[in-house]
């Protein structure tokens, strides 16, 4: 039996969450080492996707309808990486964050649930059953519930439990949704879905599935879990959970809509309008934000609802390179609101609160938390030369291309906004005429500011290689699509 890089990447966060768990005193070094496989795994299935365009393997030997594949393409990959490489850098972060006697809990059950969550993950990007797909959002929601509450503060516990509702409800709907296509076709994999005719039944499925995942997704107006859920989590969790979970029912809503028969022109504008929805309520929420962590989770809400407005901005004809948009616009939302969480956790350690009106009351200056807030800004915001700003251009030049010029003005009211309630922190960070004390010596950096500065650089730095990252998503033609 040869070594395969499509089940080690699924396999090995599963084995190392079991050994992390086992073994509790090693939890941590058990995770990084689990990383450190887990990212050379994906490193390699990225050589063979590289060379061949699609790689694929049937679990067992079974091939579907009867069996489970895993398959690889370019965006899959590229997701794959985004997971691993901000996985990789929170993880050595947490180092730094759970250390001492006094977060011993948070170090204990810290590695083992962020690993199931990768492995559920994982399985999300390689799989190509939807039933799978079920049970790996279900592994990802158990293990992300847990990382909300894992703080164990009242205002943690209150979160996790709306999360908990709502990841329920949503994976009740997607599993309906799944009945609906196994009786009207009998089978679950997307070869069938490819193939199969329109009908109402395969209409009702495709709906059931999109109401579930854009509550998982967090996408106006149901987007009630979200705010507290990423305000309250640990810093860590929080970055894990906005930077990577929502991602899954993102990308999952992505293979749907494009391998199930065509969604009507109505379902597309709607979905269209739901993320304007997101993008100017969470701006207004965003902006009346006492807390820092708040408002960087209101913006996630605004980020959403952007990449929902890319899937639409060309309407049901232009879906074919609208995914496009999308997935640049996930890439750096990943990246960004990931530093974003860690130098907020930062700043908040540093200066005991959040409270953004008196951040520039405080004598401590954690400067390089502030100045990796800023550059994380600048993605989020869409500033170039950021991948953000890549990704926006993207949109509005898709939009304006088809005469939807609303999504234009939508996205550049969201910028606006944008702009505004990142410069109530900022003008924080600036202004020091408030300060009632003789200002600080600065502290030196610990290695928990590394991690976010890596990942805030890394959001600028991508948008100077789109094109070539644009050309690696197209690899193994992702959406079905033939030469």
């Amino acid at each position: 039996m040869t070594l395969d890089p499509l089940t080690l990447v699924v396999f090995a966060p599963l084995f190392g969450a079991m050994a992390a768990f086992v073994a509790p005193r090693a939890a941590a070094a058990i995770g990084l080492a689990t990383m450190a496989l887990t990212g050379a795994a994906v490193a390699w299935l990225a050589t063979e996707v590289h060379a061949a365009g699609a790689v694929r393997t049937p679990l067992g030997g079974w091939e579907p309808p009867l069996g489970i594949a895993l398959r690889a393409d370019g965006l899959s990959v590229a997701m794959l990486v985004l997971t691993t490489g901000v996985g990789l850098l929170v993880s050595l972060g947490a180092l730094d964050s759970f250390k001492g006697t006094a977060n011993a809990r948070l170090q204990q059950y810290f590695w083992p649930l962020w690993l199931l969550l990768l492995t559920g993950m994982n399985g999300v990007y390689l799989s190509t059953d939807i039933f799978n797909l079920y049970v790996m959002i279900e592994v990802i929601a158990l293990a992300a519930v847990g990382l909300t509450v894992l703080s164990g503060t009242r205002a943690a516990l209150r979160a996790g439990l709306e999360y908990m509702y709502a990841s329920i409800l949503g994976a009740l709907l997607f599993l309906l949704g799944v009945g609906f296509v196994y009786l009207q076709i009998g089978q679950l994999d997307f070869a069938g879905l490819i193939g199969a005719e329109p009908s109402a039944a395969m209409s009702t499925a495709l709906a059931l599935m999109v109401v579930g995942l854009l509550l998982k997704t967090a996408l106006f107006p149901l987007h009630f879990w979200l705010p507290s859920a990423h305000a309250n989590a640990t810093a860590p969790a929080s970055a894990l959970l906005s930077g990577l979970v929502v991602k899954a029912a993102l990308y999952i809503f992505l293979r749907l809509t494009t391998y199930m028969p065509l969604p009507d022109e109505i379902l597309v504008a709607l979905i269209g309008a739901l993320g304007a929805g997101a993008v100017l309520w969470g701006g207004v929420q965003a902006l009346r934000a006492e807390r820092l962590k708040m408002l960087v989770a209101w913006s996630t809400v605004v980020q959403i609802g952007l990449i929902f407005i890319a899937f639409a901005r060309a309407g049901q004809v232009g879906l074919t390179e609208s995914w496009k948009a999308a997935a640049l616009l996930i890439l750096a939302h990943g990246a960004a609101k990931a530093a974003m969480f860690l130098s907020a956790g930062r700043i908040k350690d540093e200066i005991g609160h959040d409270i953004i009106r008196d951040l520039d009351r405080t004598p401590v200056r954690p400067t390089l938390a502030q100045f990796t807030f800023a550059l994380a800004a600048i993605s989020l915001i869409g500033l170039p030369p950021s991948l953000g700003f890549i990704g926006k251009w993207s949109l509005m030049e898709g939009a304006m291309a088809a005469g939807y010029w609303h999504w234009v003005a939508v996205t550049m009211v969201g910028t606006l906004m944008s702009v505004g309630y990142f410069s109530r922190v900022m003008a924080g960070f600036l202004r020091f005429d408030r300060v009632r004390a003789p200002v600080a010596e600065h502290q030196g950096w610990a290695l928990a500011d590394l991690p976010p500065l890596v990942l805030a650089l890394g959001a600028i730095g991508l948008g100077l290689a789109a094109a070539p990252i644009l050309s690696f998503i197209e690899l193994g033609y992702p959406f079905g699509m033939t030469p």
